[in-house]
């Protein structure tokens, strides 16, 4: 085979020499000794070029391929999210990130990528919040609204504008938070500084209109290829709705005793650190024999407030407790109400009276990282999971604890709370930003964030201050609304007599009351329901003329006085309420270790009504095991009680646990007594 004068440039032909070899021919003629070098040397040469134009080749390939993969990135969701994401893509989203440090949030916004590393160039601290390089699409109903641009609007848009985030607040019970410079897809396009100032300055308009305030809780820099940085921001926009003077949330405080419970409300409500040795928590005891012995025995409440910008207001100002709890309602906009709870065994049923009838929307579970999950830790779990309640994680004694017991204590809770039947997305909160975020998802249910906090050296308490101030409220607008609208339920929890005259507190679960409204008050002995008048009305110890659904308060009554005790309620004489001894409750046994069967006793918890209460009757069984579902028909074992259909059920006795519904009621009429047909005084 003859090859021409250009072939050694071929790299196609210098292949196919290279193959197969010279031809048969040319092998056969012989060649002088200078010949054959000169033919050996141009062998060497060409097979030194073809193998540096395959290296090239592949070279080239390799980076195609590269080039490939970083363009299949910025569409598969599942390349994205890899740690091997090459370093030209993070520049074209304005992200470097030198030690690719990802955690992977799961929740109302779907899968959130928070980094860890440089934004644009700048080095993240701890205490800066940045937002995930894309959101889900725009929920239709909810309190979230996005928002590309808002430049200039003209009249008939800015009123729809506002429009918009009256009802936006309406869905969030006074809380709407507006992601600036995003599609409705999610997508984060970004303004340049002067779209995002007039944006802004559109939104603040906004707000003023409706009395609102703004808080910018999060931004995020986008940088793209002709160099030119952009900006998108998440704002929180909260309104204090016009029935009430704060947003109000109830938070149950759990844990086991000598866990810096009571401590840790000490240094968050007073604002002073503990010395070490509990002095924090003597403004929370209610007794003496608390102080003595250091464990709480009965329910406490405490406050904690805060502005429209964030900021932590506190009793740091006086001494005294009246004129603090005044002072700070009337300067927050959100009021966390804080239900310090029993940690001991023996005060066990006072735990869960103040979990079943006081109705926190979240509970915060305290462990300590020296002594770790302990028993009752696990008992409080499984309280909140029966009673559906929220749950929030918070180590403490961090001062005085190693790294390996702090670890140690992470794994025991994630292990907790990964276990089959209550699967949950532990989250450990690092920065200002994973407070955020698990802020935001609390109202899926599905993640417990897990705080590392010391009430001595002050360490992970701003990330918890941060976590509270964006909680939302657990109750929709519209759930507001339509128990607005029933006969008014007012469950008392607490009975006072000051100076002649009685003070009850408690929530009101359903209606509307305002003062001077008569309320039938009861059950009585023998199943009645007496008269009274609401006299005056307060709310977080600060005089008020109503109160609505959902809102805690403290009631003067007058009228008679035969005998008040926790568990009665104040109704409406729409209502018509009748109280019953018999009622029957689809169970389900958590715990039992030998039979359930006919005559044995619990105490029940159903709201606020505790009292001990006998099976009668298992339907289509003998007895009731571990894990066992049946329907079964109590008895109060003392008086009557008022119970509703539908109600969720919690009884115990020693080891035995169980939960249920109510299904049934079997009312009694009053001995003698003309409930309806009153005249009033």
């Amino acid at each position: 085979m003859m090859l021409s004068e250009d072939s050694e440039d071929d790299p196609i032909n210098s292949g196919v020499v290279d193959l197969f070899g010279p031809d048969e021919g040319e092998t056969s003629k012989p060649s002088s000794g200078k010949g054959v070098r000169e033919k050996k040397r141009q062998d060497r040469e060409r097979k030194q070029k073809s193998k540096g134009e395959k290296g090239a080749k592949r070279k080239q390939k390799d980076s195609n391929e590269e080039t490939m993969d970083t363009f299949l990135g910025l569409f598969d969701p599942a390349l994205e999210n890899e740690t091997t994401q090459t370093q030209d893509l993070d520049e074209l989203n304005g992200n470097i990130f030198p030690n690719h440090e990802e955690q992977l949030y799961k929740g109302r916004r779907g899968n959130l990528p928070i980094r860890v590393g440089t934004l644009g160039g700048v080095q993240r601290g701890p205490k800066v919040a940045m937002l995930p390089d894309q959101l889900p699409s725009e929920p239709q109903e909810g309190n979230i609204e996005y928002k590309l641009k808002l430049v200039n609007p003209n009249h008939e848009r800015f009123k729809r504008l506002v429009s918009q985030m009256q009802w936006r607040l309406r869905e969030g019970l006074g809380e709407a938070i507006y992601e600036i410079g995003v599609e409705d897809s999610g997508i984060l396009l970004g303004l340049t500084q002067e779209e995002l100032q007039a944006s802004m300055t559109t939104l603040r308009r906004m707000a003023r209109q409706l009395g609102a305030s703004l808080t910018v809780i999060r931004e995020k820099t986008i940088s793209g290829h002709n160099g030119q940085t952009r900006k998108a921001a998440e704002v929180l926009v909260r309104k204090v709705p016009d029935d009430q003077y704060s947003i109000e949330l109830r938070i149950a405080v759990l844990g086991n005793s000598d866990v810096g419970k009571s401590t840790l409300l000490g240094v968050l409500t007073r604002g002073e650190l503990d010395n070490g040795r509990g002095c924090a928590r003597l403004n929370v005891f209610r007794h003496r024999h608390e102080v003595c012995s250091g464990k709480t025995s009965s329910i406490s409440l405490q406050i904690l407030g805060f502005d429209s910008q964030g900021n932590v207001i506190d009793q740091t100002c006086t001494r005294s407790r009246d004129y603090d709890d005044e002072d700070i309602c009337s300067q927050s906009i959100k009021i966390i109400n804080f239900i310090d709870l029993a940690g001991d065994q023996k005060y066990l049923k006072t735990t869960v009276f103040g979990l079943s009838g006081y109705s926190p929307h979240y509970a915060v579970l305290v462990v300590s990282a020296f002594s770790g999950v302990a028993p009752m830790t696990e008992e409080h779990l499984s309280l909140a999971r029966a009673l559906d309640v929220p749950i929030v994680l918070v180590i403490t004694k961090t001062d005085i604890a190693s790294p390996q017991q702090i670890q140690r204590t992470i794994n025991d809770l994630k292990q907790a709370l990964t276990q089959p039947g209550y699967k949950r997305v532990p989250l450990l909160i690092q920065n200002e930003d994973d407070a955020i975020t698990a802020g935001s998802n609390q109202l899926d249910n599905n993640i417990v964030p897990i705080f590392c906090a010391s009430s001595v050296t002050g360490d992970g308490l701003s990330l918890l201050k941060k976590f509270l101030f964006v909680l939302p409220p657990r109750m929709s607008n519209k759930e507001r609304e339509k128990l607005e609208q029933e006969p008014a339920e007012f469950q008392i929890d607490e009975v006072f007599h000051v100076d002649h005259s009685i003070i009850v507190g408690g929530l009101l679960t359903k209606g509307v009351i305002t003062q001077g409204t008569t309320l039938l008050l009861g059950p009585m002995d023998n199943c009645s329901f007496i008269p009274v008048t609401v006299g005056s009305i307060h709310r977080n110890k600060v005089p008020c003329r109503v109160v609505c659904a959902g809102q805690s308060a403290s009631l003067s009554l007058r009228g008679p006085n035969p005998g008040l005790r926790k568990g009665m309620k104040l109704m409406s004489r729409e209502a018509r309420p009748k109280a019953c001894f018999y009622f029957q409750a689809r169970t389900h046994i958590l715990h039992h270790s030998t039979s359930i069967c006919r005559g044995f006793q619990a105490t029940v918890h159903i709201g606020n009504v505790r009292q001990t209460a006998v099976v009668e009757g298992i339907m289509g069984s003998k007895g009731l095991h571990t894990n066992d579902r049946a329907s079964v028909i109590f008895r109060f074992l003392r008086q009557p009680e008022l119970v509703e259909n539908g109600a969720r059920l919690l009884f115990r006795q020693g080891s035995t646990k169980g939960i249920g519904k109510v299904i049934q009621v079997f009312p009694e009429e009053p001995d003698n007594v003309n409930l309806y047909n009153f005249n009033e005084r």
